[in-house]
């Protein structure tokens, strides 16, 4: 049950089969159903999540109303939102899943408990703040720097599963353009496979 998320922490750093058990008996796995808004824009976020199965998504709702997907997160990734949680602040996100979805969560006291326990753990979430940094900053820069079809191709680049597994709207609010343009480009883009 517990080893993907294992896997994914043993990327960063070495744990004993003691280590193992006192983080896997920190975590609560969660069961949530598609659809489910799992924190509300104003709300404070309470979770840190590694996704066992399924898929979500981030987004705000723009000044009109609309929601801005920022984004995507589907297995062995961790979602939250960061500067919520950490300062136990309101957060000007909506975090949802899109699938029916398993995830293992660390709520702040878990989380500070296994700080202290295992303080190698440090490492592991420094090193996925980075990887966030990393995937907004590039994601900021094809916003600005590329056409709207290069972002499309960017987009299945990093997410090649999520197309298949998400409304086209979904898409289109993360990328920025119109679910028909979505629709173009896919349709041209299927074209040229054959």
């Amino acid at each position: 049950m517990f080893e993907n998320i294992i896997k994914n922490v043993t990327r960063f750093i070495s744990l004993s089969s003691e280590e193992e058990k006192i983080f896997t008996d920190l975590l609560v796995c969660e069961t949530i159903p598609k659809k489910t808004v799992l924190l509300r824009e104003g709300e404070v976020c309470q979770f840190e999540g590694f996704i066992h199965k399924g898929c979500l998504r981030a987004y705000y709702l723009d000044d009109n109303g609309f929601e801005v997907t920022i984004l995507f997160a589907i297995e062995d990734w961790w979602i939250s939102d960061i500067a919520s949680f950490q300062d136990q602040k309101p957060s000007n996100l909506y975090i949802e899943t899109i699938e029916d979805s398993e995830i293992f969560m660390l709520n702040p006291t878990t989380k500070e408990k296994l700080l202290q326990e295992i303080p190698k753990f440090e490492r592991v979430f420094r090193m996925l703040v980075q990887r966030n940094l990393f995937t907004l900053q590039n994601r900021l820069v094809n916003t600005i720097s590329k056409s709207a079809s290069d972002r499309y191709l960017e987009f299945i680049k990093v997410y090649p599963t999520i197309p298949q597994r998400v409304a086209q709207y979904y898409i289109a609010s993360y990328l920025g353009v119109s679910k028909e343009f979505v629709s173009t480009i896919r349709k041209r883009l299927a074209t040229k496979e054959k």
